[in-house]
């Protein structure tokens, strides 16, 4: 007994002696992959973890006439004070928290709206035999996401244009709003507040589904067909083999795809929002990086407070990172599988 344990000691002891040689050999074997990794740690001390010095000013005086931040005023949690107050006169209150409603509901409608369509189109080509034809109709449904936010907007502001003095006749969309009387003659589509949110919706799905359904693709392409021909010896119909093969195969999948979605319930999309919508239309379409960027910039981009849309930024990625750790937990709980 004495020996074996005076073995165990003898190998512990040379482990650990060996320890930073061994790692530095690791380091040594594997170096072209630590080599690629340097544009990514690059890019995340500049760009993700750099800019995180700037958060010292939503808890400063931002109007106080200091050029440095570390040199203005201490105000503590004043500038969150203004985001919480829902006073008559408080407009950052007001209007932060028409942001925040605004935010978190367009992304429940892209969550129950925009999630499953790429799960649909991945299941319809896997269905699809002919090889040349599903590769033709994943090119034209990935399409839109490879064309700028700039583009894709003003495709769907010239569908929503409405008829001109000059001439110009309406846009497709406003054509068939007309038809339909839900819009009188010449009423501008994107200048109505009910409007913006199916809208957005409706370019954000256009834009994002083909491209999203890779991933479902691959899932489904990664079950074995052996499954499949169980469940057709079994007298299973091609629904049923959905039901109990092609989405279970993909439930992994489908979790670790909604827990990062969920994540980004408050991160919506800024490009098309800012492209989108117009003052009219602030009551539905106003959301919080449109809030944080007219509060950001050298005293405010129209006007705002700078540390206010600091502190804004930071509530909402608190927010979101209690989310992502939530639908974590009870994704590990209910499914065995999680992001991490």
């Amino acid at each position: 007994m004495n020996e074996n344990v005076q073995s165990s000691e003898a190998i512990l002891e040379e482990l650990e002696r060996t320890k930073w040689s061994r790692v530095a050999k690791n380091l040594l074997k594997d170096w072209r992959l630590y080599v690629m990794l340097i544009p990514l740690m690059t890019f995340m001390f500049f760009f993700r973890y750099l800019p995180i010095y700037g958060l010292v000013q939503g808890f400063k005086e931002s109007k106080g006439g200091a050029t440095n931040v570390l040199d203005a005023k201490w105000v503590g949690f004043d500038n969150l004070k203004k985001l919480f107050d829902l006073s008559i006169t408080s407009e950052y209150g007001r209007n932060f928290w028409r942001a925040f409603r605004n935010t978190f509901v367009n992304s429940m409608y892209g969550l129950f709206f925009g999630f499953p369509i790429p799960i649909f189109l991945a299941l319809l080509f896997s269905e699809i035999k002919n090889g040349a034809y599903r590769s033709f109709l994943q090119i034209f449904t990935y399409l839109p996401h490879f064309l700028s936010v700039v583009v894709t907007s003003s495709i769907i502001t010239l569908w929503c244009s409405p008829a001109s003095t000059s001439g110009a006749a309406a846009g497709m969309l406003t054509t068939l709003f007309e038809k339909l009387h839900w819009v009188e003659k010449g009423q501008a589509i994107l200048e109505t507040p009910k409007f913006f949110r199916p809208i957005f919706q409706i370019a954000g799905i256009w834009e994002g589904s083909g491209y999203g359904s890779i991933v479902y693709f691959a899932a489904i392409l990664a079950i074995s067909p052996a499954n499949y021909e169980a469940a057709k010896i079994d007298g299973a119909t091609k629904l049923q083999q959905i039901r109990y093969v092609t989405l279970p195969g993909m439930a992994p999948t489908l979790s670790i795809m909604l827990i990062l979605r969920i994540g980004q319930i408050l991160n919506i999309g800024f490009e098309r929002v800012m492209c989108l919508y117009t003052a009219q239309t602030y009551e539905t379409a106003d959301v919080i990086s449109t809030f944080v960027q007219r509060n950001s910039g050298a005293g405010g981009a129209q006007g705002g407070d700078q540390a206010v849309g600091v502190i804004a930024d930071l509530f909402n990625s608190i927010i979101a990172m209690c989310l992502v750790l939530g639908a974590n937990a009870i994704s590990r709980r209910v499914s065995s599988t999680s992001l991490f």
